[in-house]
């Protein structure tokens, strides 16, 4: 008997295994989505996705947190037909037919009202429990930004106005727990949080709920928006900005684009022109129109920069005979 095989059998540990035989270490499966550059900004590579553990969206409000939970739930529902969505509700603010945008599969979504981080914590215990590794749950919270602690509302219906001490540790204690669940039986789980603007000369953006969440966590993001207008001024969307705040994967501080449009959605070549300009695989040879160069030749087409964000043909033909996709990978990645 080796060392190893010794050792091996004086575990009571149900997954112990020799590093190369683990079931639980190593590459993770990861849910792919249709738009590239989202990939990216959660893998670094163009074929990863979300994998499992905690993954943070922060920002402020109407940041489109919530519709990235939710274009990442039905990539998760696509990739597994009986896949379920485990959804702790705390804000009510997420209409059916957001749903229904997103095409994410109502049967499939398990809908838990939770009106404090206790009867949260609580429950989700339960059904971490209970889960098997090769049952197929996505967990969802929208959001922990406002929910409050037990002791608080316990204070206001007793009228005392006293400071809430327990929040923070509340919530350090509820990802404390979940985490090692979430890593040794493969479930992804979302959470929706909120940002708050650290006091000094040069504010930065602060993800709230304290440290817990944040050491939990193997991706956070904090979403930024511009405008997405047209010359005539007219808004069609927004570009939202995902700055990588932590990432296992992605070099912390990336900032990375994507267009959402009133119209379509999620624009699936979002982000790309600008890298594929600075790669030099596209290039601008008239105000406001880009054509592919390939090959050192320019193209025979022109484009606008809206009808790029959803050409397949334009950016399949640039992936496939250049290296342009190797070197977003190489800038991103960690």
């Amino acid at each position: 008997m080796t060392l190893s095989q010794k050792l091996l059998k004086n575990t009571s540990i149900k997954n112990a295994s020799v590093l190369t035989e683990s079931k639980v270490y190593g590459k993770k499966d990861s849910i792919v989505t249709d738009v590239p550059i989202v990939n990216v900004a959660l893998s670094g590579m163009f074929d990863g996705g979300l994998v499992p553990g905690l993954t943070q969206l922060a920002g402020p409000s109407k940041h489109f947190k919530t519709g990235f939970s939710l274009f990442l739930a039905e990539a998760f529902q696509r990739k597994y037909e009986d896949g379920v969505v485990l959804f702790y509700d705390s804000e009510f603010g997420s209409p059916e037919a957001y749903f229904k945008r997103f095409n994410v599969d109502m049967e499939r979504v398990v809908h838990i009202p939770v009106e404090d981080i206790e009867q949260l914590k609580f429950d989700i215990m339960k059904q971490l429990k209970e889960i098997e590794k090769d049952d197929h749950v996505l967990i969802l919270i929208d959001s922990i930004g406002n929910l409050a602690s037990r002791k608080e509302v316990e204070d206001a219906l007793d009228e005392r106005s006293v400071a809430d001490m327990t929040r923070a540790k509340q919530l350090k204690s509820l990802f404390r727990m979940v985490t090692p669940h979430l890593n040794t039986k493969d479930i992804p789980m979302l959470v929706v949080n909120h940002t708050y603007k650290e006091i000094g000369m040069f504010p930065k953006d602060i993800v709230g709920g304290g440290t817990g969440a944040y050491y939990s966590s193997g991706t956070i993001w904090i979403i930024g928006r511009q405008q997405d207008m047209d010359s005539s001024k007219e808004l069609h969307g927004y570009h939202f900005i995902i700055n990588v705040e932590k990432s296992r994967y992605v070099k912390e501080k990336s900032r990375i684009p994507v267009t959402v449009s009133w119209d379509d959605g999620i624009q699936k070549w979002s982000g790309m022109l600008e890298l594929a300009l600075e790669h030099g695989s596209v290039v601008k040879p008239k105000q406001g129109w880009y054509a592919a160069q390939i090959t050192g030749v320019v193209g025979d087409k022109n484009y606008r920069e809206r009808d790029l964000l959803r050409n397949d043909e334009f950016w399949n033909e640039i992936l496939e005979n250049t290296d342009l996709r190797e070197y977003i990978e190489k800038k991103y990645k960690a």
